[in-house]
């Protein structure tokens, strides 16, 4: 049996993958920053990671 340890930022324009027990949890997705997590609600873009762009 093969155990996940890494997936893919919930958000859906985050390229990055995170280590799930380090990522942020919230309604059972994983994110890789706050950011992401609110869904980009305080009008930012990008997570702050190197290469990544995301916004929502």
């Amino acid at each position: 049996m093969t155990t996940v340890t890494q997936m893919k930022c919930a958000c859906d324009d985050c390229l990055c993958i995170v280590d799930i027990s380090s990522a942020l949890q919230q309604e059972g997705q994983y994110y890789c920053s706050e950011t992401c997590a609110n869904g980009h609600s305080a009008g930012g873009s990008g997570c702050g990671h190197t290469g990544c762009n995301c916004h929502s």
